[in-house]
């Protein structure tokens, strides 16, 4: 069940920050560059046909709600979904907004991956430096390890958990539709905001241009 895998990528990112030091963010800029790029073109090419297929005017109230949506949960996250986490000054312990908040996110991004989706590939691809980035966050503001890893594997399943309910609920076409386009424009906000914010002062040097194309041609592929 590739729906397992964003499960899997945030287990990764969590393992990776609980064993180095991350003293350079350089590459999770890539990897946040690429996961970007990857889910743009997911999007673009999985959910945006699918969606406007019906020829609706609602499937795109409920694309730009979903952009809206997101605009709102950032408010709570400070941006963690695309690796703003940053440790302020007498700030301790676990930021449980933050967290509520990556959840939601997550939990909604999940409910309309199906098997063999390219966006499955692109959350769990998003999913690696995102737990990553939190994961690490915690540890600077002395949160025990033991706490991290309970709390990184409750927000790693939240995606798996939402693929599972909406299957479960077997939902109709007249109710999928309408979530994937609020997914959509989640996904879209984050996705530009990702390839946007990998630029320095609006520059884009050549190794992230590359991996923005890597990750816009595999998805196109998948």
């Amino acid at each position: 069940m590739n729906i397992i895998l964003p499960f899997l990528a945030a287990l990764l990112g969590l393992a990776a920050a609980l064993l180095l030091k991350p003293q350079s963010r350089g590459r999770i800029k890539l990897l946040l560059a690429f996961s970007g790029a990857f889910l743009l073109s997911a999007v673009a090419s999985e959910f945006l046909p699918e969606i406007y297929e019906t020829r609706t005017k609602h499937m795109g109230m409920y694309l730009v709600a979903g952009v809206f949506l997101q605009i709102v949960l950032e408010f709570f996250s400070k941006g963690a979904e695309h690796g703003h986490v940053h440790k302020h000054t007498g700030q301790q312990g676990v930021p449980v907004v933050l967290f509520i908040s990556l959840c939601i996110h997550a939990f909604l991004e999940g409910m309309p991956l199906q098997e063999g989706s390219s966006m499955v590939y692109g959350i769990a691809v998003h999913k690696l430096p995102i737990a990553f980035i939190v994961a690490s966050f915690m540890l600077v503001n002395g949160v025990s390890r033991k706490k991290i890893i309970g709390i990184m594997l409750f927000f790693a399943a939240m995606s798996p958990l939402g693929s599972i309910l909406a299957g479960s609920l077997a939902l109709q076409d007249a109710v999928m539709l309408p979530l994937k386009a609020v997914v959509a424009g989640i996904i879209l906000h984050v996705s530009t905001t990702l390839i946007l914010e990998s630029s320095e002062a609006h520059k884009f040097n050549a190794a992230k241009i590359a991996v923005m194309l890597l990750g816009a041609v595999l998805a196109f592929m998948l």
